[in-house]
């Protein structure tokens, strides 16, 4: 009988969504730059988020 096993394994890409390196890299890099962006208008403007969005 033959050998029915393929000879090499196939290449898949990895989806660009759901839990994987590339959407949890693009997900931290967001979370940082939010972050960055709320300590600079709390600096800045002198009030919390929260009240500078008229929200406290």
């Amino acid at each position: 009988m033959a050998n029915l096993e393929p000879t090499q394994t196939p290449k898949l890409e990895e989806p660009k969504f759901g839990f994987n390196e590339y959407s949890e890299r693009l997900n931290g890099r967001a979370a940082m730059i939010g972050f960055v962006l709320t300590l600079a208008i709390e600096y800045f403007s002198g009030q919390g988020l929260l009240s500078w969005l008229g929200l406290q």
